[in-house]
Formats: C-alpha cells, sequence, structure tokens
C-alpha cells in the first residue's frame, strides 16, 4: 500500500493511537507531537490541513522515525 493524502487530523490520531506520541503543543496550525524512547525523545510536527501532501507526511514519519510500512497499515 502507498502513502495516499491524508488529513492531520487523521496523521496525528495514527500517531498517537498506535505509535505511544502524545501532543507538546501547538503553534497556529502545526501540532508538535513527541515520543520518549530508551534512547531519548523523538519529535515531530503535523500541520494541521484537511489534506496533508505526500511529500509533507514523508518528511513528518522521517521525523518520527516511523517507515512508510508502518503508518501504512493504519491508514
Amino acid at each position: 500500500m502507498r502513502l495516499k493524502k491524508t488529513s492531520g487530523r487523521e496523521i496525528i490520531k495514527i500517531l498517537c493511537n498506535k505509535f505511544g506520541f502524545y501532543t507538546l503543543r501547538q503553534s497556529g496550525s502545526h501540532v508538535c507531537l513527541a515520543k520518549d524512547t530508551p534512547k531519548g525523545k523523538i519529535g515531530t510536527v503535523v500541520p494541521l490541513h484537511k489534506e496533508v501532501k505526500i511529500g509533507t507526511l514523508k518528511n513528518v514519519l522521517r521525523l518520527a522515525k516511523i517507515s512508510e510500512e508502518e503508518f501504512c497499515e493504519f491508514l
């Protein structure tokens, strides 16, 4: 399965419920998420847009250290 355009709210829901992230803060239309791991804290920023472009989603996942395949399981 390939990545598809998804809403920011849906991305946040998947990252929080399935990958253990939590909301740190929100600045305008961007939400900062974080996750504590044994190696330290991982963070990413998700824009709250109706449609997040695929390139932007790839960057969100890269920062979150999640593979596209893992994320696609929950789309």
